[in-house]
């Protein structure tokens, strides 16, 4: 089973691991008040997935076995043990308002629900103009839209003019831009003049884009839950670790990029996950 639900043009237009082999992986970080100049070879070179991780403390991961999601990203078999916790915390929830409970009261559990669910990301690729080689960026689905609205703006030009990547402003403020470089002989030098040359060399190597992500088996989901701080035997599971051993090695998670996590407003329903 894939661990994209969509690549290529079905990733383009949603609405919204290493296998092992030696490979060099192209995904690098776009951080604030950095850059790239690159070529784009496609706009379809874009893969989407779903990734489950809590700030600070699970840092993103992929389930080895996705559960099945329908075009609108909807569970509909196979949900993996962070879906069922996201799926019974809304239960509650939605009983506990049916039962008379205030917003307020029900927020809270609404609010972990949702940490708990795999959130849509695309994976992107583009051409480093500085190495001559693909590089892949992580994008939310806001900043995806916005640099496939820039990338279809110049589709028919995407042979004949590079681009700079950036990202400015911090935290919920930080934004990603895409823009035009028009005057390449002025704007860029003369070695990433010669590497965009290569552009049309050979297409993006779609199978490159497992590399990008970091996958888990069912153990190590179970063993996140509990870095997190989730009640794991509610689900019928147990963990044979030492959960505070387990917490204290668990990753550091980078920066927010102000788009990780984000509540959810307690007076929407709970979504349908279709289990």
């Amino acid at each position: 089973m894939s661990l994209f639900t969509k690549k290529g043009n079905d990733a383009l237009n949603s609405a919204t691991a290493n296998d092992g082999a030696a490979k060099e992986s192209p995904i690098v970080s776009l951080k604030t008040g950095t850059s790239y100049k690159v070529g784009i070879k496609s706009i379809e070179d874009v893969a989407e997935y779903y990734g489950y991780s809590i700030y600070k403390k699970v840092n993103t991961f992929v389930p080895k076995n996705p559960a099945d999601r329908n075009a609108k990203g909807f569970i509909t078999a196979n949900p993996t043990v962070w879906d069922r916790a996201a799926e019974l915390l809304y239960g509650e929830a939605n009983a506990a308002k049916e039962g008379g409970a205030s917003d307020a009261d029900v927020k809270p559990l609404t609010d972990e629900a949702y940490l708990y669910r795999g959130k849509p990301k695309f994976l992107r690729a583009f051409f480093d103009l500085d190495t001559g080689k693909d590089i892949v960026i992580d994008f939310s689905p806001k900043q995806e839209k916005t640099i496939k609205a820039v990338i279809q703006k110049y589709a028919n030009k995407l042979g004949k003019i590079a681009f700079e990547l950036s990202k400015s402003g911090e935290s919920t403020n930080a934004v990603v831009a895409l823009s035009p470089i028009i005057d390449m002989d002025e704007d860029l030098t003369d070695k990433q003049r010669e590497n965009y040359a290569k552009l049309g060399a050979a297409p993006f190597d779609m199978e490159s884009l497992e590399t990008c992500l970091y996958v888990a088996d069912e153990a190590e989901q179970i063993k996140n839950l509990v870095i997190a701080g989730f009640d794991i035997g509610r689900l019928g599971l147990t963990y044979g670790g030492d959960t505070a051993a387990a917490a204290a090695s668990a990753p550091k998670q980078p920066e927010a990029d102000g788009e990780s996590i984000k509540p959810i407003d307690p007076n929407a329903p709970a979504p349908n996950l279709n289990f």
